[in-house]
């Protein structure tokens, strides 16, 4: 297989519990598979940490910067160790929420209307007359997005034009370009790609939380959310949606695995985002859909060391 794995988890971004039980979980399943794996949480020497264990294959467990961002899909490649899920390029990409709606426009791929907003000009103009602009041009409601975070964190959905100067503050905490896009109502599908050259969708799933909004609460806690297989949509529907993912993931270069998440509103399903490194925790999206294909997640795991040896 892939002798001696190393399954890096924590690392230093505000995703770092997550990381953490995704970590836990995939250590458990490399357990009952009988592989040799060791745990790392990365810290402020990764290479040394990293060759220190003495690993020859890499399952990254790491969310956010310096994980899921392209930065330790490099640092692998120098050290000559393969890894799962995609390369330095497509990571980089898909971590980047901007740089993601700029590729989708440049194939005219479907995705909610958008503007970036830049930390420094905001700041010189004002938060209060920046947002004034934003409300002109957008109108509400808005979704302000940091550039380079996942799992919701300093997400925020502005449903009056006198929240967004805050919106915007709270959300430059944690990036210094922020994707503002317009809210679009509807039905929260995501869907899982699995695979290197052909890769295949895996049974899409529907997203509910008891409180209306899926954020951070919604996603790690228990009872929070209901992932509803297959979903409450026609097969047509279904099909275009799985169809749009498969291209995303191609279009960005992806290997290994990816989730797509999707709007489906009034128009059709749009494009919210790409996942390189979705979340592998108990109450995750992604080995939900591996098990509605009939993969359970020791032999999802399995399966990923397969397409990162490849």
């Amino acid at each position: 297989m892939a002798g001696k794995i190393g399954v890096l988890m924590g690392g230093r971004s505000a995703e770092r519990e997550v990381s953490l039980k995704s970590g836990t979980a995939v250590l458990k399943a490399l357990a009952e598979k009988g592989l040799n794996a060791v745990a790392i949480d990365l810290g402020e020497k990764p290479a040394a940490q990293i060759e220190g264990a003495g690993i020859e294959f890499a399952f990254i467990a790491l969310h956010g910067r310096f994980g899921e961002d392209g930065t330790v899909q490099g640092l692998l490649e120098l050290l000559g160790i393969p890894y799962t899920g995609s390369g330095v390029l497509a990571s980089a990409l898909g971590m980047n929420k901007i740089a993601t709606k700029r590729l989708l426009n440049s194939v005219g791929l479907p995705n909610p209307r958008f503007t970036v907003v830049k930390a420094r000009p905001a700041a010189r103009e004002g938060f209060d007359e920046t947002a004034a602009v934003i409300a002109a041009e957008m109108g509400v409601p808005l979704v302000v997005k940091p550039c380079m975070q996942g799992s919701s964190i300093g997400v925020h959905i502005v449903r009056d034009a006198g929240d967004l100067p805050s919106a915007l503050q709270n959300a430059f905490r944690y990036d210094r370009q922020l994707l503002v896009e317009e809210f679009i109502p509807g039905v929260e599908i995501t869907a899982a790609v699995l695979g290197n050259d052909n890769p295949e969708v895996l049974p899409l799933i529907e997203i509910t939380s008891a409180t209306g909004v899926y954020d951070y609460t919604a996603k790690y806690t228990p009872g929070k959310s209901f992932h509803i297989i297959p979903p409450r949509l026609p097969q047509d529907i279904q099909d275009r949606i799985k169809d749009l993912a498969r291209q995303t993931f191609e279009l960005l270069g992806c290997r290994g695995f990816a989730r797509v998440d999707f709007i489906v509103g009034k128009d059709g399903p749009l494009i919210l985002e790409l996942n390189t490194i979705p979340g592998m925790t108990e109450v995750s999206l992604y080995p939900d859909a591996a098990r509605a294909a009939g993969i359970s997640f020791p032999d999802l795991v399995e399966r990923l060391i397969a397409l990162g040896m490849e």
